[in-house]
């Protein structure tokens, strides 16, 4: 790979990062990185000079991005339900260093205020949480949330989800536990531990591995305040997973 190319490469991670965090979409953000960097490339070809190339990318970047915002409003009015950004799943081993890269540009804020939790303490209690829901713990549970969390779901109109935001100990808690309820009654399901967007959260599988959904965790001090869940189809394709039948599975219980 000539130098060029070498950096092209260095600067992606953090381009992505930036394009991520305001569009919300993988696959805008994508595209967006694709443009910045084709027009870094055309600056160095035509000879400019760039004293910082990661200065540079990061404000062409932020340019498109906002391009691509003002033509993606449109589209967000009509979504069906609370929009959540895509899930990304930063833990993985094929390339440590761009996940860790994207994981702090995601998550500074967040990670900040996590630090009154080791990560084994986030850990165990990211583990505590699955459990109280999965066994239907209402008292368990509300000791794990903070007294505002806030519980989002996203379905985009593809799968069942909540139709806005409910917010306060008690009735996210109900909720977790009804949910909790129904997913035990299907076959096989498994909830994976995953880092998701440089925080704790887990991966929802039916009993063929394929995805049901994403849940994201944020933690503040040493309790949990917000629980995003993401079952829209069309924002877990780039996960590379197969995508279960959400619909398919939900009728073979009732």
């Amino acid at each position: 790979m000539s130098d060029r190319g070498q950096l092209l490469e260095e600067l992606r991670p953090g381009a992505f990062a930036i394009a991520y965090r305001m569009l919300g979409s993988v696959s805008e953000a994508e595209d967006v990185v694709q443009e910045a960097l084709l027009r870094v490339h055309q600056a160095l070809e035509s000879g400019e000079r760039i004293a910082s190339p990661r200065a540079f990318v990061a404000t062409i970047t932020t340019r498109l991005a906002i391009d691509e915002l003002r033509s993606a409003r449109a589209r967000r009015e009509q979504y069906v339900g609370e929009w959540l950004p895509e899930p990304i799943i930063t833990d993985g081993e094929d390339d440590p260093a761009v996940h860790a890269e994207i994981a702090d540009s995601l998550s500074v804020a967040m990670l900040v205020l996590l630090e009154s939790l080791s990560p084994e303490q986030r850990a165990e209690l990211t583990a505590r949480f699955f459990e109280a829901v999965k066994q239907g713990e209402l008292a368990g549970l509300e000791a794990l949330l903070a007294h505002d969390v806030r519980l989002t779901g996203d379905g985009g109109g593809k799968v069942p989800a909540l139709a806005r935001t409910l917010q306060g100990r008690n009735r996210v808690a109900r909720t977790l536990v009804n949910w909790g309820r129904l997913l035990t009654r299907i076959p096989g399901l498994s909830l994976q531990p995953a880092e998701v967007n440089g925080g704790p959260g887990g991966l929802c599988l039916d009993a063929h591995g394929h995805l049901m959904g994403v849940v994201a965790l944020e933690i503040v001090g040493r309790e949990i305040a917000g629980v995003s869940s993401i079952v829209n189809p069309d924002k877990l394709k780039h996960l590379g997973l197969p995508i279960a039948d959400f619909k398919s599975v939900l009728d073979s219980i009732t």
